[in-house]
């Protein structure tokens, strides 16, 4: 069973269902399995829309500190990430020097690994540069890539979750246009999903009601 809704890959949703059923009677996707932190962000944050250039930094750095991991593994360090990131504010972030570089390496309470730390610095200063002549940019660019939603169909099982698209391929290659690192085609899906831009809550799912 998948660790994350990111990594729901065709092999895990051949050996396990779609959907579970969980103390509360309710059915959800079947990757929350019967962690409670999972199902509380699945129910309340997953596939809830975001909106706005700061709270898609802040999911951009998380999503970025999950590659190679599990989503739980953030998701239980995600309060530390905030207190150790100035809650995520860009400028605070861009910033940044060697010493909070070296600052985070030393945090236990986050992933130490100072390639994803400097890219979430290199990020925040992207960013920091494009809101200076675009305003609202990345929440701009991050939904233009929602479908119409007559154009998609909801997944029925997990097998027909993809792990990246065209449109997350495009969506990452724009972002490294404009400077950002850590956000491959894999890593900006799982943003879109997170952050409602699609919506992968498979049938059966109470949410996907």
């Amino acid at each position: 069973m998948p660790d994350s809704p990111a990594s729901a890959t065709t092999a895990a949703a051949a050996i396990s269902p779609s959907t579970r059923v969980g103390p509360d009677g309710r059915a959800r996707c079947a990757w929350v399995g019967d962690v409670d932190e999972l199902r509380a962000y699945h129910d309340d944050e997953w596939g809830h829309p975001v909106r706005g250039d700061e709270a898609l930094f802040e999911r951009i750095a998380l999503e970025g500190f999950q590659s190679g991991l599990s989503w739980l593994t953030i998701l239980r360090r995600r309060e530390h990430f905030r207190a150790a990131f100035a809650q995520f504010d860009p400028s605070a972030v861009a910033a940044f020097t060697e010493a909070d570089v070296q600052r985070l390496l030393d945090d236990a309470g986050i992933i130490r690994n100072r390639r994803k730390i400097e890219a979430t610095i290199a990020n925040a200063r992207a960013l920091v540069a494009w809101q200076a002549e675009h305003p609202h940019g990345l929440d701009a660019l991050v939904w233009s890539f929602a479908p119409e939603p007559s154009a998609r169909q909801r997944p029925v099982t997990l097998a027909d979750v993809p792990a990246a698209t065209d449109a997350s391929r495009a969506l990452a290659a724009a972002l490294r246009e404009r400077g950002f690192r850590f956000v491959g085609p894999t890593t900006m899906y799982a943003l879109m999903q997170a952050t409602g831009v699609v919506d992968d809550h498979v049938a059966g799912c109470w949410r996907a009601a």
